[in-house]
């Protein structure tokens, strides 16, 4: 899913992990129903994974089923610390500028949960999530009538065409890279982009036996092997439509042309964005989307106690306010828990998010070096910061409690037994390690959340015995930043959440040798071959066998590589004024599900 930023469910991403919390045994889905007891927490979770279904041609068709009580009107201010790091879709993979995207940008396939947290894939710009042949290897997709951009373009195959090219091209760096991977095959698969270098804007295009566009209407994949996950991979943000008309390269980032029900009308980069109704945006031909809103009015750089404090308070405009990506600020939280008035306005859940301290290979060298680390860092000081209980639970590992093949009891390092650390153990394996191995650079996020966490590696690593020497990054760019190869830090903390429920999203994008490259979320830029060999074998294979060599391979990772240190699960917990209606816990994005909202009044 993409990583997990300054809690704003991400680097991580939103990240969209689809089904990774669908509700069962619900009449309605009403999110999900986190409390302060992780065990209970993490049983609910493990069951609330459901396999995505794949809609026809019925169950993508528009208009979108109507929010009860929904009303038209009025602009709905948005809270976030952080500003965006990209608007161009092609490099949307976190989970901020994901929600934006949602109002923004259309794509062939969307997520859509019903009102019982069951989620399905269904045609966006598409008919339908597409029809599959020879075996899984080539799909099909016929576009919908009617569709247009904000500019009164009709969307062709060409747009499509041109929206999977400009993903080789080089200045997109930040996107997922499944697509573009699968395209290139084994032919490319250590460097995806020799597959078109020039991104289709130097005259060359995708031969047709990868990406054929016979006419206007209809965009066929040819894969070199079984792609059965594809409709979903599709739906996610960073496969935005860019209609090829209005492409401006680098500069799109910053003036992107909308597709979906909401357009950009002024964006102030780290300040403020303004989004108005998008008026060529036909409700007819969309499943998922609503148009309830006049607007949305998104405020950056307000920090998660100002944003808990005003929507608290409840007063004037903040009555039409929401959180896009932050939560309750940690010391507010039992203010919310314990006013009902407060609390009946609050999205709890339990999101898909792995937070690590990941460590970059290809400066911390000695495992030796690693595993103190790994030993020491102080998961209860950490998930404090957060919230407590409702903030986070401990990692013993990589996996998350949402995700198929969860193991609760695998803990290699002892993080469930002394989630405060275990120093002496570090101490021990530190003792003959030379001093210029115990120096470490710590790269840290500058918002409130970044703060908190650079407080408890610092204290937590130097009781061991390590010179910390801490780095300030700024927010916005922060993922952007460790996501450099040549990047100066040894250690920096990242969040990864499944893009579906499959392992594979969460082992392939973070551990994969042939995706150590600038932007990739190969964070710890691992190279090892028998990590490659494991993933290679887990994507032929079927789910059931593919589970096991998932397995396999992280215990190999945590146990023989070591290339992070786990350190908390994550839990989401929003607030929105009191005004705000259609609110509830989105399985798909794991915040608040910004399709919904309306204004009461």
């Amino acid at each position: 899913m993409k990583p997990f930023t300054s809690r704003r469910a991400r680097a991580v991403v939103v990240a969209i992990a689809a089904g990774s919390l669908a509700l069962t045994g619900c009449s309605e889905n009403k999110g999900s129903k986190s409390s302060g007891d992780s065990k209970k927490d993490q049983a609910e979770a493990a069951t609330q994974s459901k396999p995505v279904t794949y809609s026809d041609a019925a169950g993508s068709t528009g208009p979108a089923k109507e929010i009860p009580g929904a009303k038209s009107g009025g602009t709905v201010t948005v809270y976030q610390e952080a500003g965006l790091s990209h608007l161009d879709p092609s490099q949307i993979y976190v989970s901020d500028a994901g929600q934006v995207a949602n109002l923004l940008f259309r794509r062939l396939t969307q997520f859509q949960e019903d009102d019982k947290g069951d989620v399905s894939v269904a045609g966006d710009l598409a008919t339908d999530s597409g029809k599959s042949s020879d075996g899984g290897k080539t799909w099909t997709f016929t576009l919908k009538d009617g569709v247009k951009d904000a500019n009164g373009n009709v969307i062709t195959s060409a747009d499509v065409r041109h929206t999977v090219e400009r993903q080789f091209a080089k200045f997109i760096f930040d996107g997922p890279p499944y697509l573009q991977t699968w395209l290139a095959g084994k032919k490319y698969e250590a460097d995806y982009r020799k597959l078109l270098p020039g991104g289709g804007f130097d005259g060359k295009h995708l031969p047709a036996t990868v990406l054929d566009t016979p006419d206007a209407k209809t965009v066929i994949f040819h894969f070199d092997t079984a792609r059965p996950d594809l409709p979903q991979t599709l739906a996610m943000a960073g496969y935005g439509i860019v209609p090829a008309k209005t492409d401006t390269k680098e500069k799109y980032d910053k003036a992107p042309v909308a597709t979906g029900p909401y357009k950009i009308a002024s964006y102030k980069a780290g300040k403020s964005l303004v989004l108005v109704k998008n008026t060529n945006w036909d409700p007819k031909t969309d499943s998922v989307r609503h148009q309830y809103p006049d607007g949305f009015n998104f405020q950056f750089g307000v920090t998660e106690a100002t944003q808990t404090q005003r929507l608290i308070a409840d007063q004037g405009g903040d009555k039409n306010a929401i959180q896009l990506t932050g939560a309750v600020e940690a010391t507010q939280i039992q203010k919310v828990i314990g006013t009902p008035s407060v609390n009946s306005r609050t999205v709890k859940g339990y999101q898909p998010y792995v937070m690590q301290l990941s460590f970059n290979l290809d400066r911390v060298k000695n495992k030796a070096v690693r595993e103190a680390v790994t030993y020491a860092v102080n998961s209860k000081s950490l998930i404090a910061g957060e919230g407590g209980v409702y903030g986070g639970d401990v990692a013993p590992n990589y996996f998350a409690p949402t995700l198929p093949g969860y193991e609760p009891k695998y803990d290699p390092y002892g993080r469930l037994k002394t989630p405060q650390g275990n120093v002496a153990k570090a101490k021990e394996l530190l003792k003959d390690i030379p001093a210029a191995e115990k120096k470490l650079v710590f790269a840290y996020s500058n918002s409130s959340a970044g703060q908190k966490r650079k407080v408890a590696i610092e204290d937590a690593l130097t009781k061991a015995g390590f010179e910390v020497v801490s780095k300030e990054v700024d927010s916005a760019s922060y993922y952007e930043q460790i996501g450099k190869v040549n990047n100066p830090y040894d250690i920096y903390i990242t969040g990864w959440g499944q893009d579906w429920p499959s392992a594979g999203t969460v082992i392939t994008p973070i551990y994969d040798p042939s995706l150590v490259s600038d932007g990739s979320p190969n964070y710890s830029h691992t190279k090892d071959p028998k990590v490659k060999a494991l993933i290679q074998k887990a994507l032929t294979q079927e789910p059931v066998e593919a589970a096991k060599t998932w397995k396999e391979a992280q215990h190999y990772l945590l146990e023989t590589v070591l290339p992070s240190a786990p350190l908390w699960y994550t839990k989401q917990f929003q607030l929105s004024g009191s005004n705000v209606g259609g609110t509830r816990y989105g399985s798909v994005s794991s915040l608040l599900d910004i399709n919904r909202i309306f204004l009461k009044s």
